[in-house]
């Protein structure tokens, strides 16, 4: 057979189901195998939402996503999704074309070292410079991908090498147990925990796995141990919980660090220094246990007292089955400070005022999404107000990157979920900027007759970096620009177009457009004018009193 259609049984072997992208002359043999392949082509408008997407896939499936694009320009706007993978987590492959190897016909035009540039953004990144070697190749990148700390990988299959008659087959896939924690270590954690007056666990990205999930509910059950996700950690365990205190979605000062503060103890379990530290060790009497799949980064912030490393989810069975709940700890002051942190998320929730209300706007979203349904969040300073007052009850429901944190990301996201979890509600929130940066995919999502609802939050600015610029005493610059119609936006592309013309309309268009078929725009004016004083000042003064 042809090498290409050789890739194409490998990947099929490994379970593939889509391969997002955008061919060129250089894949076109790869293109031929694929029309072939059980495989299916979601062709993309841009190759950097096809890497979003083919992440987005790997994070929501545990399984690797695939992108595919032609040689250098091609290529090259893959580095975004890349490096979106890696700090998040997630296992992706990007295959990319090449011109031949063995022959030049057009010198080095459109050639660049591609390997050499993924080097710093993937776990693995070879040329393909013999068909024999596809199976070999294919399978150590998606072991690779696979293997915690999930993140990208990348193959770069040249054009005569595609072309070329092999004689190899796909290798099976191999079976993996991950390492468990040292005994002694799993000792030392249940005798720091016991022993602390105030232990306080703390949920990142790395537990979102269904095993950790259902361990680490056990031990929160057995033992009325409190916790606080980070912003990654959303929905690892449902967040109307009773212990659940709160989310690290501001850096400091707000009610849930007051908690943070009041701890002598934190079980830091599955949270990766990627993400901003929502602590700082250095306070008096601060002890940190670290329970992740790898060792502990050591910084100026963060030097764990213990690390507990191995499979989280059976280091968690291993410490509930050991522990005894003590009757010297001490949550008080955690439900004290949960009660007033509560209470003020819910100020604004209905409140009139148009340009929409940050608070008014997470409330009417959370109220029309039912508890599997998902939102995919762009980057802006909306991703702060969705972080600490929407209540996620799954995991995978609340799609937000903080990691790389890169705007450009919700819709593709989106249209990822659409695809793994076609009866589930799906929403896109985004601002003007994030959006635009890949708006063109709403021609993808109408194509591919997706049903999809995408907020489009419009403040005619960057407000993210507004609200910084404030924050520290600059004087407004740079940041306002201007915005097309977005209902007739929409219309040009085939999907529905809609705008709020007032707070109290928001809920009822977003029900109508989730019971109609098709991809819906609702353009939705915010207000963000009151974010320093909210976020910043209010919030250190509330919280400070509690």
């Amino acid at each position: 057979m042809k090498a290409s259609e050789l890739f194409l049984r490998a990947l099929e072997a490994e379970g593939v189901e889509y391969v997002f992208g955008i061919p060129g002359e250089e894949n076109l043999d790869f293109l031929d195998s694929l029309s072939r392949s059980s495989i299916k082509l979601v062709l993309t408008r841009h190759e950097q939402a096809a890497g979003f997407m083919a992440a987005t896939y790997g994070r929501l499936t545990g399984r690797v996503g695939v992108c595919l694009s032609t040689l250098g320009p091609g290529a090259t706007n893959f580095v975004t999704a890349a490096a979106y993978a890696k700090l998040g987590g997630m296992p992706m492959m990007m295959i990319t074309g090449q011109k031949p190897v063995k022959t030049s016909k057009q010198g080095q035009f459109q050639i660049i070292d591609v390997v050499d540039m993924m080097r710093p953004l993937c776990k693995y990144t070879r040329q393909l410079v013999s068909g024999s070697n596809i199976p070999s190749r294919i399978r150590e990148a998606f072991r690779l991908a696979m293997e915690e700390k999930p993140g990208a990988v990348h193959l770069e299959l040249p054009e005569d090498i595609a072309a070329e008659e092999v004689h190899a087959l796909p290798i099976p896939a191999s079976y993996l147990r991950r390492p468990t924690a040292e005994e002694k270590s799993i000792r030392a954690a249940i005798k720091m925990i016991e022993d602390a007056e105030r232990p306080l666990m703390l949920v990142g990205a790395g537990a979102n796995r269904k095993l950790t999930r259902r361990s680490l509910r056990q031990l929160i059950t057995k033992t009325g141990i409190p916790f606080v996700t980070t912003q990654m950690g959303k929905g690892v365990i449902d967040e109307t919980d009773p212990l659940f205190l709160g989310n690290t979605a501001l850096s400091s000062g707000d009610f849930v660090h007051r908690a943070v503060d009041a701890a002598d103890l934190i079980i830091n379990i599955g949270h990766d220094v990627v993400e901003k530290p929502p602590f700082i060790m250095q306070q008096d009497g601060l002890k940190v246990i670290h329970l992740n799949f790898s060792s502990a980064v050591v910084d100026p912030v963060y030097f764990p007292q213990l690390e507990v490393v191995g499979d989280i989810a059976n280091a968690i069975w291993q410490i509930c089955e050991g522990i005894t709940p003590q009757d010297h700890w001490s949550f008080e002051r955690f439900l004290e400070i949960k009660k007033a942190g509560d209470a003020h998320l819910m100020e604004g929730a209905d409140d009139s005022r148009f340009p929409i209300y940050p608070q008014r706007l997470v409330a009417d979203v959370r109220s029309v999404m039912p508890e599997d349904g998902i939102i995919a969040l762009d980057n802006g300073v909306y991703k702060i107000w969705f972080a600490r007052n929407y209540r996620a009850n799954s995991p995978n429901t609340v799609l937000l990157d903080n990691a790389l944190a890169t705007m450009g990301a919700g819709l593709p996201s989106a249209m990822a979920a659409r695809l793994v979890y076609p009866k589930r509600k799906v929403m896109a929130i985004c601002g003007d900027g994030g959006f635009m940066m890949n708006s063109q995919e709403l021609e993808t999502a109408v194509r591919m007759k997706m049903q999809l609802v995408i907020l489009v939050l419009r403040d005619d600015a960057y407000g993210m970096i507004k609200w910084k610029q404030t924050n520290m005493g600059f004087e407004n610059f740079g940041l306002d620009y201007g915005n097309p119609d977005f209902v007739k936006y929409a219309e040009s592309y085939g999907a529905h177009g809609h705008r709020v013309a007032s707070s109290s309309a928001l809920l009822d268009v977003m029900q109508k457009c989730h019971a109609t078929d098709g991809v819906h725009l609702i353009e939705v004016p915010i207000d963000y004018s009151e974010n320093d004083k909210i976020l910043n000042h209010d919030i250190q003064e509330l919280s400070a009193a509690v």
